[in-house]
């Protein structure tokens, strides 16, 4: 049997043997199947969700409340994991909204702890042994001592020792991706922004970048990263900031003076592919990979989500520019059970994937309280085809399709 877990007031979590367990897609609870799960990944994490009953499936298929008003349990997988189904409980009247996390649904089988999850990616760089070393403090200080007339360093610093940002603290371990923040404003006011929250949603979980950086000092810290670390790449637009492609003048400055130091390492933006213009000088100054963030191929679901100034011809007409002019591009796709893998989404994006030529799709958990989410998006009665149907089916559009979770480092020998 699949076991439903709950939780107490304390927090402790327990397994309701004779109940079996209810998984969520969208706004429907159902029975949640050994074939939807897999045994609970390293490095995820268990939690209670407050006032939210946990609940169970009865022998007529019915979703049913745990005896008690016991509470409801999900996960946090780490990346490189896609959750499957949501976690399923009944709401209280007055429960506060969630705090911005993946929740993903759990049970118990054969005495252990399984969540409703697929592998998407290797995580080996994002693994958490490799950040928030005992040595971060002493790497930490030192390079601020280096540049200490940087003002993006400070920024970084911080973001590494108080946010515990990945990206920035690549920077200081001399590797990988690391992180170049450069623009407080955006052309988009999503429904769960990580770096700066509308009253209506919940609190941010960091702080955005204060100041805007000049083109001397994004060149110096990138140029720093590209000719010293091991598998570099810079990447502008970050969890700290708005939409990097705003800051346009300055990045495309800084490009121009990196390559003309170096053509060592990879050159990213992150971006809502929103702003062509922007995008336009930034390609035009060099730029290698692309990511753009994306929740739907649908125009109306889209800017449920972004409440954006531009269109999504406008991020088409973006990434058609990249790609015409040898940019990797990916998408950074939201990934909500229920609403990517839903029947019109799921060929939209089969549309869009053919249209575009994409490179990659990068699978993400949005982070979200999935009710206060639903709430705001626009309602269909299509059916969801499940979001590993979803994934295959994405697969089958493009034979030249990557499908994954992070950006590839590839050296310019391969």
């Amino acid at each position: 049997m699949v076991t439903a877990l709950f939780a107490d007031k304390d927090g402790e979590i327990f397994d309701a043997p004779g109940y079996p367990a209810a998984g969520r897609i969208g706004d429907r609870l159902v029975p949640l199947l050994k074939k939807d799960l897999i045994p609970l990944p390293e490095g995820s994490e268990l939690m209670l969700l407050p006032d939210r009953q946990a609940v169970y499936v009865d022998e007529q298929g019915k979703v049913m409340p745990l005896p008690d008003k016991v509470l409801a349990v999900a996960a946090m997988l780490p990346v490189g994991y896609t959750r499957t189904y949501l976690p399923a409980f009944f709401k209280e009247d007055d429960a506060p909204v969630l705090p911005l996390y993946g929740y993903t649904a759990t049970a118990l089988v054969n005495d252990a702890i399984y969540v409703a999850a697929v592998k998407s990616d290797d995580n080996e760089k994002w693994h958490p042994y490799h950040y928030n070393t005992k040595s971060l403090k002493d790497k930490v200080a030192r390079i601020k001592r280096e540049f200490s007339g940087n003002r993006l360093v400070k920024h970084l610093a911080h973001c590494s020792l108080t946010w515990h940002c990945c990206t920035a603290q690549n920077f200081f371990y001399h590797r990988w991706e690391a992180g170049i923040p450069t623009s407080p404003s955006c052309n988009a006011h999503c429904f769960g922004c990580i770096s700066l929250q509308a009253s209506e949603c919940c609190p941010s979980p960091q702080s955005r970048i204060e100041f805007r950086p000049t083109a001397a000092e994004v060149a110096e810290i990138g140029l720093y990263h590209l000719a010293s670390s091991h598998e570099p790449m810079i990447s502008f637009g970050q969890g700290c900031e708005g939409e990097p492609a705003l800051a346009y003048e300055v990045i495309a400055s800084a490009i121009t003076m990196i390559r003309q130091s170096t053509d060592q390492g990879v050159v990213n933006i992150n971006t809502n592919g929103g702003f062509f213009e922007g995008i336009k000088a930034i390609v035009d100054a060099g730029l290698e990979h692309m990511r753009v963030s994306i929740i739907s191929a649908l125009e109306e679901t889209y800017q449920a989500y972004y409440r954006s100034n531009y269109t999504l011809a406008d991020v088409k007409k973006s990434i058609a520019y990249a790609k015409a002019h040898g940019v990797f591009v990916s998408l950074n796709m939201l990934s909500f059970p229920g609403l990517n893998d839903r029947q019109d989404e799921v060929m939209a994006w089969e549309n869009f994937v053919r249209e575009t030529k994409i490179d990659m799709i990068q699978l993400r958990n949005l982070n979200l309280d999935p009710d206060a989410f639903w709430n705001i998006m626009p309602k269909s009665a299509a059916p969801s085809l499940g979001v590993c149907n979803f994934i295959e089916r994405l697969g089958r559009s493009d034979s030249h399709l990557v499908i994954g979770s992070f950006s590839h480092y590839v050296s310019k020998d391969e």
